[in-house]
């Protein structure tokens, strides 16, 4: 096993973008389970001839990229996070050509495609590690993987499945070693101490980067290297290994992304942007947690902490933002008070929690509530960093949190009213999951047909803001700065880009509030409200008051009065021929 591992050849997928080395700074991201999305093929599981029907849907949304979660061979373990072969597709997700039509497909309607990428593991039913464990010690086939004769290494490392793993360590009959695991103990890591490994990733990116993709997301990269008397995550070989795979792709691939899945505190992610040399985005995992926070305490402060204890990043690099997603809501990065505090407020029943998280959609975390819905999603897109949506979030789909593990964020997409939500044609026994058949979130009470024909709907609220957004390029471009204001339910700050100045103001709070704010370096300029665009009274020496409606919010550009040169106003209005 070496750099040159037999792969099949793809066919390149067509590109249809020019370029643009930047276009993940202004993009909005759609997270898709493929299982979930659409079912093409009337098997009862969604795939990529489903996806690619569905895709003038998302360009209608406006979306920019697709986040695909894992397709690839796998035993399902892990939801596709246990990796059987990098190098082909599920089959009841479809073959290597319905991914290349779809990216195609996607591409034309000038949506970009990304898909996760495991690195740090694969399924224990992998080949390499099925050759690994049947090895002798100390062959190029055993190294693929991290062996010991004892547990008794690395003992610095946490677990992370606390609720189903008892060390990081399992035995191996047929290796007659223990292998080393962050995950599950189905999941073996690899040894990226072998340059083999590393070869074999680098052309892992390679087969799906000339099939067409536009990056990845490069899943749990803190944990890829092992070194005794640390905690094994952010250590400096890894960030090695990440500059190795940002040149590669820089001098091989223009304009692709690559997103680094980094649960850690702002100050330990931030080295994974390097000098702009390592990964163009990473999440901001932290922030997630404390906006729930913040709304359910009605107090902005969670939110103005973790933002200023956030470094600067490089110009070329972009955070990414979210509110819910395929996992729990993990809450690994707040106080052992904060978590108690969250699962009391959002998981009052045992079967919400999973790990150090809570598994709920974000419909069902606030309540079903409109109005809390539109301001955590004005929160987020007004954040210095590019959104990401979640499937069917745009329509407040629920939960079920009677399946097991995640199984109950990732239940079909609710399409209309019809038999199993309009997902699948196939017989309801045979689907991957049951639909949502509760009186409130249900298909034919919460479904995407009825939310189309309403004007007033969720989805169409969705729609023209992300539209909003997607005008201004402040949001994705400009500097971050918060306001401090008269009123702790309130969270305020402006965003700048070059002649653009957006004052976003956000009520935390169940009830109308005031608001006092010191615009005075702003003297002279109006806000026009972005949504009807209304001017309000131009901005003066003193305090500017504003009042919000509960949970209300506003965005306002903050514009100049401008006279030509060389006129007056009134010279312009009236013509000069006209002044006596």
């Amino acid at each position: 096993m070496s750099a040159s591992v037999a792969r099949p050849e793809p066919t390149r997928a067509g590109h249809w973008f020019e370029s643009d080395p930047l276009w993940f700074k202004r993009a909005v991201f759609y997270e898709i389970h493929l299982r979930g999305f659409f079912d093409g093929n009337a098997d009862g599981s969604g795939d990529f001839r489903g996806l690619t029907e569905k895709l003038d849907y998302l360009q209608w949304l406006g979306v920019d990229c697709l986040w695909l979660l894992p397709f690839y061979a796998s035993p399902l373990r892990d939801g596709g996070y246990d990796i059987a072969d990098y190098y082909s597709v599920h089959p009841d997700y479809g073959t290597i050509e319905d991914v290349r039509v779809t990216i195609e497909a996607a591409h034309e309607r000038g949506m970009r495609v990304i898909a996760d990428l495991v690195m740090n593991h694969t399924s224990s039913d992998h080949p390499w590690f099925q050759r690994a464990r049947k090895a002798p010690a100390g062959s190029a086939e055993r190294d693929f993987y991290v062996w010991s004769e004892t547990v008794h290494r690395y003992e610095d490392a946490r677990i992370i499945f606390i609720d189903t793993e008892s060390s990081n360590w399992t035995w191996d009959d047929e290796a007659g070693a223990y292998f080393w695991h962050r995950f599950y103990s189905s999941q073996p890591d690899l040894n990226y101490d072998n340059p083999a490994v590393q070869e074999a990733m680098l052309d892992v990116l390679r087969f799906w980067l000339d099939l067409g993709l536009d990056g990845f997301r490069l899943d749990a990269v803190p944990y890829l290297f092992e070194r005794e008397a640390t905690n094994c995550e952010n250590l400096a070989e890894t960030h090695d290994f990440l500059r190795k795979v940002r040149a590669t792709v820089d001098a091989e691939y223009p304009d692709i992304v690559l997103l680094a899945e980094a649960n850690q505190w702002p100050e330990d992610v931030v080295q994974y942007f390097g000098d702009g040399d390592e990964c163009h985005m990473c999440f901001h995992f932290p922030v997630m947690p404390r906006m729930f926070m913040s709304l359910r305490r009605e107090e902005a402060t969670p939110m103005y902490e973790i933002l200023e204890r956030t470094p600067s990043i490089p110009d070329n690099c972009q955070w990414g933002l979210f509110l819910r997603n395929h996992d729990e809501l993990t809450l690994e990065m707040v106080t052992d008070e904060e978590r108690d505090y969250m699962y009391s407020e959002y998981a009052k029943d045992p079967r919400m929690k999973i790990n150090l998280g809570i598994r709920r959609r974000l419909a069902p975390l606030l309540d079903n509530g409109r109005d809390e819905m539109e301001l955590m999603h004005a929160i987020l897109f007004s954040l210095p960093g590019s959104p990401v949506l979640y499937y069917g979030d745009e329509i407040a789909m629920g939960d079920n949190v009677y399946l097991g593990d995640r199984d109950g964020v990732r239940t079909p997409m609710q399409w209309t009213g019809d038999r199993n939500a309009g997902f699948s044609r196939a017989d309801f026994a045979q689907l991957y999951a049951p639909p949502l058949m509760d009186p409130v979130y249900g298909y034919q009470a919460v479904n995407i047909e009825a939310q189309l024909r309403t004007p007033t709907s969720l989805l169409r609220w969705m729609k023209r803001f992300i539209d909003l957004r997607k005008q201004h390029p402040v949001f994705g471009l400009g500097t971050y700065e918060p306001l401090a204001t008269s009123n702790p339910k309130i969270f305020a700050h402006v965003r700048r880009y070059e002649e653009d100045v957006a004052l976003c103001v956000h009520n935390l709070a169940r009830s109308a509030q005031p608001v006092e704010l010191d615009l005075s370096h702003y003297t002279g300029r109006w806000p026009e409200e972005m949504f009807g665009r209304t001017r309000f009274p131009t901005i003066g020496d003193l305090p500017y008051l504003l009042t919000l409606a509960p949970r209300g919010f506003f965005w306002f550009l903050l514009r100049e009065e401008r006279e030509p040169e060389g006129e007056t106003a009134l010279q312009s209005a009236l013509g000069a021929g006209d002044v006596r």
